[in-house]
């Protein structure tokens, strides 16, 4: 559905900052490459505590971190072969969440029905990916296809953040081309047209042009000299929970959301680049320019809209009440997307529960008869 671009006045939803997620998505946890045979981490998505392990082969394996002996948090132990082992008394889970070993009993004795949740998990892009929703949609659910991964002309920088904020101000931030104001001491963007907008069940497409100027912009290819300024289009997609932005063949950004209680969000972001230099002397220097792009631009950027974001957490906190006002139509679609997925699997998950009551009367007056 296409939608108008005039920017008028709306009244902020603040239901938006008090949702929780849909969980039937596929959310990225962690960088892959940085869990090595033998470690664990531990991760939260929406108040749920996950120990992810990688067995001696390699796989990846993500239980609920918690032992049903104790209750002790499972990424606190050990990793035995392809099993996790409880720190407190060793006992052993399989990456499918049974108990398989308690090392103080007999070998043929029968171990008790302990069982922990697993999770459907997945390794892509440099990226652990994790399902916490009903793990029966899990193979219907696609995680974001990102082609430019493969292509070896993109120079690739990956970058993550950490927020003590709503995942909705978060999702606002990067929707909100128009906070290049924020950015204009680090050469950013300036003089933002929202040109297109077009929304859908499950994602928010806005169009803009913006405007570059300056070394910086040169070097990354978004101006065509540093003294003059060239005006592009970028195109800003939300495909519930995660981004996607292109800015016409120039750059790219993958950007994805963790959403990890009410007041704390974390993301997971690639970005791509065409610097303007030939393959042959692009190629040997990607291990020294990812680094530097990584600390003295896209960090530097970060830390800007981190405060920002920040600031905006705690004042909704001390007034919850107060009334907001923004022009953005793209922000308020967003705030609408955020809360229908909510809305959805909470209608969902109540009828799924009413099915299962329903089945349970049915079979008790069976066999009670």
């Amino acid at each position: 559905m296409e939608l108008a671009t005039t920017l008028t006045s709306h009244t902020v939803q603040n239901a938006v900052r008090e949702v929780g997620i849909n969980p039937n998505h596929w959310y990225a946890v962690g960088w892959a490459n940085q869990l090595k045979p033998g470690e664990i981490i531990s991760v939260v998505i929406w108040q749920q505590a996950i120990a992810i392990y990688r067995d001696i082969n390699g796989q990846l394996h993500a239980l609920e971190d918690f032992c049903p002996h104790k209750g002790i948090a499972l990424h606190k132990g050990k990793v035995h072969g392809c099993n996790l082992a409880c720190a407190y008394h060793g006992w052993e889970f399989d990456g499918e969440g049974s108990c398989v070993k308690i090392p103080y009993l007999p070998e043929k004795q029968k171990l008790p029905r302990a069982i922990v949740r697993s999770y459907p998990i997945q390794e892509k892009y440099n990226l652990i990916w994790i399902f916490p929703g009903e793990p029966k949609l899990a193979a219907s659910c696609q995680i974001p296809h990102i082609p430019e991964f493969s292509e070896n002309e993109w120079l690739v920088v990956p970058i993550s953040a950490h927020f003590q904020a709503h995942f909705s101000i978060c999702n606002e931030n990067t929707m909100d081309v128009f906070h290049g104001f924020l950015h204009q001491g680090l050469q950013g963007w300036f003089d933002p047209v929202l040109i297109s907008l077009k929304e859908t069940e499950t994602s928010v497409r806005a169009e803009y042009n913006v405007s570059y100027k300056g070394h910086m912009a040169k070097f990354l290819g978004l101006s065509d000299r540093a003294d003059t300024v060239t005006t592009l289009p970028i195109t800003v997609e939300y495909r519930y929970p995660h981004y996607a932005t292109s800015l016409q063949g120039v750059s790219s950004l993958y950007l994805m959301r963790l959403p990890i209680d009410r007041n704390e969000s974390r993301s997971f972001a690639l970005f791509f680049f065409k610097v303007r230099l030939p393959q042959w002397v692009l190629d040997p220097v990607k291990p020294l320019l990812i680094p530097l792009l990584q600390r003295f631009v896209l960090s530097k950027f970060l830390a800007q809209d981190i405060e920002m974001i920040e600031s905006e957490q705690r004042n909704y906190l001390v007034n919850p009440q107060r009334r907001y006002v923004e022009i953005n139509p793209a922000i308020i679609a967003i705030q609408r997307l955020i809360i229908r997925q909510y809305e959805q699997f909470m209608q969902k998950s109540i009828q799924s529960s009413l099915q299962r009551q329903e089945k349970e009367s049915i079979t008790n007056l069976t066999n009670g008869s």
